[in-house]
């Protein structure tokens, strides 16, 4: 799961994007409102989560939140406060918010809000998604095939999970890239046909069947 925090206190910024990368997530970060609405407008099929700052420069976290709404945008918007006023909770849901949560926080609250979002997508999408013989836990972070568990690295069970969440469907490359690692990536360009080829290994002989290549555009899982 691809998240964009919007926080402009870079201490607390750099230690919640470490915190969610030793969960599993993959975190762009951006300390300006505007860039921040930019950004979510501009990519907003990159990230499944937006956890976004009330107070921010150039345009606050509920006038971002407002704007997006209006542009249909519906990615789930986690908002950061340090008021606790009913006032402000009220508007920042009725601004288009899925939830707020009020500093100080601990990050176990935040990870728990912050799992509880991603499983409310737009579209009802079952905790355990099964695809053929593969069955996969999200939540637990558990891969099982033939009635065993799958060993699997943060990157290949985010691979995984992407292709069983698109059965039959070719993803290319650059959605995988996008989806998985960070906006600033400039690691080797075969980044992702070396963590398929890893993914394959651990799923079994029959894998390259299973997750074929679509030869100049990426990747199938059969259905």
């Amino acid at each position: 799961m691809k998240i964009l925090l919007v926080e402009d206190e870079q201490k607390l910024a750099d230690a919640l994007a470490k915190g969610l990368g030793l969960e599993g997530y993959t975190v762009d970060t951006i300390a300006d409102g505007k860039k921040a609405l930019t950004r979510i407008s501009l990519q907003r099929s990159d990230y499944d989560l937006v956890i976004l700052d009330l107070m921010l420069p150039s345009m606050d976290g509920h006038e971002i939140c407002k704007q997006v709404r209006e542009m249909n945008i519906t990615i789930p918007i986690l908002i950061l406060t340090a008021r606790a006023e009913t006032d402000t909770k009220v508007k920042l849901l009725l601004s288009g918010a899925d939830d707020y949560l009020v500093k100080p926080f601990s990050f176990a609250e935040l990870n728990a809000r912050i799992q509880a979002l991603l499983r409310r997508p737009v579209e009802s999408l079952p905790e355990t998604l099964k695809v053929g013989d593969i069955e996969l836990n999200p939540a637990e972070r558990r891969a099982i095939r033939e009635g065993k568990e799958i060993p699997l690295t943060l990157k290949e069970f985010g691979l995984l999970e992407y292709f069983m969440r698109h059965p039959g469907i070719v993803v290319n490359r650059e959605d995988l890239l996008n989806h998985l690692w960070d906006f600033n990536y400039a690691g080797f360009s075969n980044v992702v046909d070396v963590h398929v080829k890893n993914l394959r290994r651990k799923l079994g002989e029959d894998a390259g069947r299973l997750l074929e290549t679509v030869r100049g555009i990426g990747y199938r899982l059969a259905q």
